[in-house]
């Protein structure tokens, strides 16, 4: 059984790790432009630590083996959807940066489940080629809702999981 907790700066070597093995699958299994460049960058998680935004997932064999960002305020990137559109405007919690070194299976049932239990409204977004991750998202009962872009102009497939709308 996993456990989660806020993320600390003296978790930083193992979140790099989590972070590379994470890209090592995806460059696997057809995804190898999502997260080039070693994103997230070290000073990115420092912040999402600064800002207690950051969780990491324990599992007792293991030890850390995930990690994931769950942003408590309006994600400025979703305010315009394209394709589509959100289900509701209530207040919601977004999914980013999930991430598993690979050693243990449903991490992400475990974040959204902990997500789920602070927000009764939930959003997150995957890169296209990201096949794995929208099973996972689809599998949890997000659902698809249009394409959103990043600030840098990339866009993302996006979803969203309302409770008592769930698909």
């Amino acid at each position: 059984m996993a456990q989660i907790r806020p993320a600390r700066l003296e978790d930083m070597s193992e979140l790099l790790r989590v972070y590379e093995c994470a890209r090592a699958f995806m460059r696997a299994n057809g995804n190898p432009t999502q997260w080039d460049g070693g994103y997230p960058a070290r000073e990115l998680l420092e912040e999402d630590i600064a800002q207690s935004r950051l969780y990491i997932i324990e599992e007792k064999r293991f030890g850390i083996c995930g990690a994931f960002m769950l942003l408590p305020t309006p994600d400025p990137t979703y305010a315009y959807i394209e394709g589509g559109a959100w289900r509701s405007n209530t207040p919601y919690g977004t999914i980013h940066r999930i991430a598993s070194d690979g050693r243990v299976h449903g991490l992400f049932h475990e974040a959204v489940k902990f997500a789920r239990e602070r927000f009764d409204h939930l959003r997150i977004d995957t890169f296209r080629d990201n096949f794995p991750m929208q099973h996972c998202i689809l599998k949890e009962g997000f659902s698809h809702r249009g394409t959103i872009y990043l600030e840098n102009g990339d866009p993302r497939m996006a979803y969203d999981w309302i409770k008592g709308m769930e698909v």
